[in-house]
């Protein structure tokens, strides 16, 4: 018998029949920290390690975060000619990213050390999501390490069904939400907010946050009993000191605090002017140093001055309410747009607020356009596509580019999720649709332009959605000492970076279709965040009032270079008839009509795609395809064609597809010795009744003499077509 090794194990309950067992001490025990999370059959294994000496001259925490799937935890050969795993897909990229940003900001804030957190799939239950258990998994590794860390911290998913909130519903419940969020905390407080909805009102977000945090404490309480249990864990690494010079900073603050002011609230609407002018400050300041004091000196002093930059524009704008580029906090950026820009894109958008500007293209294509989705979990097509990219020059740098960033990943994925609740349904949209942003400026809610430029991109290409769509990036500047703050809509790179939140909200006039939410200070209340949601509200409702002066509703028709696609519905039996042996009768008819001809089974029925720009070619294929699946009527008469002539008759095509025998006795009345006395040749049209079906066989059995007048000769069949095909 072998000898199990069992590790230290905590499970809870989390109050909805979800069994929850966090085990550590049995598997990659050289990691710091190592945890397997278990939830029915569903198992993560989430490892960290931590350098232990500090990066040099790191301008920021090298923390580096890590999703993957094991598709052998679902019982599945990975895609592709390797079959092994190899990069991250989108959705890995963004459960990578969800953990990142909940752990990221409980780190100390001199901690440089390179830290990397892995977190592995490795046993799927296809009904369950393990996206809503990665933070989860991640936060207790760290917490059972000796890496010093201000968690714990765990994510939830929270959907609303049928009116009730559930926390981490499954697969199949999912398809009935209309509203699904993923909310990080920790204990106290709410940390980052990811999620879509159906145009939900501002106040039953507030909610559903509130009801994920309760199962945050659960999970969070869970991960401190389980690292009290582990030795290792008691004792936490020390954090070097960072450097001081007190008399440096405090000469800097002396010198430098009020000219900072002074140039924030000089109202410098440029971004680079306004760069350049707080880049003058430190750079005259350092003037007064010699080579050898600055090469001392410098580095503390950018990092003094970047302290003193911060804490004069936050106060000058929660004491003046008055912001970098002279906007009121509630104000709006100057906004201009404009629609069909591309003349042979299918649809194309510019949108622009401020200094930010995305250039938006719309493009309709075939269930052949579909992108496949090939995950451990998620498996399917997807018809709606949103790639957002951020090149260099948009923000006047350049660099390398590298393939396509986490970031932007990311705010695609946001802005997608903005505009699904209002694109049309598989019944009044025949077509994959790929949405394009490609931001040409940026300053500040470059996923929000993405939004706004893709409702007009999409009513620019004819797309019948149900609403339009804006967004806006909403920050926060608060003082939790005087309880002063500013609430700022539509905010700038900069305040983004200087600011305690950064928050996007996106919807129609009637409610919220997404959001994003990231908070970096401790104790935001939920009163402070409705507040911040009806500002939002308002912001939105001026720009979509600024996007409806360009356009209001989609246009009547696509436009004459885009593809149109008729959709027909069949039995499934006509299926194999209608594609033939070996694919023949369908690249006849798309060789012949010059379509495209997609057909796909679906339940009971074929589901019929025909694609051209040309209405003739559509009809023609319409016509082929009706004649195949038509059911041929005893007592009928056919207009025939003659396929082939043999001693004993010919054979008639009726129908697409559909032939019969026309016997040598019932060409005409008159007995034929030869079927060369009926001059009737291969190709010939010539008109026939149908007389029987054979039940046995369904064969055909046809007569042409039966519409002949007993009294008249053959030769002088006014009935005969001998003209060739």
């Amino acid at each position: 018998m072998t000898n199990k090794t069992r590790g230290i194990q905590k499970t809870f309950e989390m109050g909805n029949g979800q069994t929850i067992t966090l085990e550590t001490g049995k598997l990659a025990k050289q990691a710091d920290g190592a945890v397997v999370l278990r939830m029915g059959n569903t198992m993560l294994l989430a490892t960290v390690v931590s350098r232990k000496e500090a990066a040099e001259n790191a301008a920021f925490f090298p923390l580096s975060v890590d999703y993957q799937e094991k598709y052998a935890a679902a019982g599945r050969f990975p895609g592709g000619f390797f079959k092994r795993e190899a990069r991250p897909s989108e959705y890995e990229i963004l459960i990578s990213r969800l953990v990142d940003r909940a752990l990221r900001p409980l780190f100390p804030k001199n901690y440089m050390n390179e830290t990397q957190v892995l977190i592995s799939l490795i046993s799927a239950d296809k009904n369950t999501l393990p996206d809503s258990l990665a933070g989860l998994a991640a936060s207790a590794a760290l917490m059972v390490s000796d890496i010093p860390f201000g968690g714990p911290i765990s994510e939830v998913r929270v959907a609303r069904i049928n009116g009730e909130f559930t926390i981490n519903p499954t697969i199949s419940q999912l398809s009935e939400a209309d509203m699904e969020m993923i909310v990080a905390g920790t204990l106290d407080n709410i940390v980052m907010v990811e999620g879509e909805m159906k145009e939900v009102s501002e106040k039953d977000m507030i909610e559903a946050i509130k009801v994920a945090h309760e199962a945050i404490k659960i999970q969070c309480n869970a991960q401190v009993e389980l690292a009290e249990m582990v030795e290792h864990a008691k004792v936490k690494r020390e954090v070097e000191p960072e450097k001081e010079d007190a008399e440096l900073k405090e000469d800097m603050y002396k010198e430098l605090y009020q000219k900072v002011y002074d140039t924030a609230r000089a109202v410098i609407s440029n971004k680079h002017e306004r760069h350049d002018a707080f880049e003058a400050i430190l750079t005259q300041y350092l003037e007064k140093f010699n080579e050898e004091e600055l090469e001392e000196k410098s580095s503390l002093a950018k990092k003094y001055y970047h302290d003193i930059e911060k804490e004069a524009i936050r106060n000058m704008v929660v004491n003046d309410q008055i912001r970098l580029d002279g906007r009121k906090p509630d104000e709006i950026r100057e906004i201009w747009s404009e629609v069909d820009y591309l003349p042979m894109a299918h649809g194309s958008a510019l949108f622009t607020r401020g200094e930010t500007q995305s250039l938006t293209t719309v493009t309709l294509g075939t269930k052949m356009d579909e992108q496949i989705l090939d995950g451990a979990v998620i498996e399917g097509k997807s018809k709606v596509m949103l790639h957002y990219n951020f090149p260099p020059f948009c923000t006047g740098e350049a660099k390398f580019l590298r393939g396509t960033s986490r970031r932007e990943v990311g705010h695609g994925n946001l802005a997608l999720r903005a505009l699904k609740p209002v694109l049309p349904d598989g019944n009044d949209n025949p077509y994959t649709i790929r949405i394009v942003s490609d931001i040409l400026e940026s300053n500040g809610s470059s996923s929000m332009a993405t939004v706004c430029a893709g409702t007009l991109a999409l009513l620019d290409a004819g797309v019948k959605i149900n609403k339009p769509v804006s967004g806006i990036a909403m920050g926060l500047i608060a003082d939790i000492e005087t309880g002063k703050y500013a609430i700022l809509s539509d905010i700038l790179g900069d305040e983004d970076h200087l600011g305690d939140m950064d928050f996007k909200v996106t919807g129609t006039k009637d409610g919220v279709t997404a959001c994003q939410m990231d908070i970096k200070i401790d104790g935001l209340s939920h009163e402070l965040m409705e507040k911040a949601l009806e500002q939002a509200k308002a912001g939105r409702l001026h720009i979509l009032s600024k996007m409806e002066e360009t356009i209001s509703e989609a246009r009547e028709d696509y436009k004459p270079h885009v593809p149109r696609i008729v959709k027909m519905t069949i039995p499934k039996e006509f299926i194999g008839a209608i594609i033939g042996p070996g694919g023949k009768v369908i690249q006849e008819m798309q060789k012949e009509s010059g379509t495209t001809i997609v057909i796909e089974e679906i339940g009971d029925y074929g589901v019929i795609d025909i694609v051209s720009e040309n209405k003739d070619s559509i009809d023609f294929v319409i016509n082929k395809i009706k004649g195949i699946t038509a059911i041929p009527d005893i007592g009928e008469v056919y207009q025939g064609t003659v396929k082939s002539v043999v001693p004993f008759g010919l054979f008639v095509e009726i129908l697409p597809g559909k032939e019969g025998l026309l016997h040598i006795s019932e060409i005409e009345w008159k007995r034929l010795e030869t079927i060369e006395e009926s001059n009737i040749k291969v190709g010939d049209s010539i008109e026939v009744k149908l007389l029987d079906v054979d039940k046995k066989t369904g064969k055909f059995k046809l007569s042409r003499k039966v519409l002949l007048p007993r009294d008249k000769p053959a030769d002088n069949d006014k009935r005969r077509n001998n003209d060739r095909k």
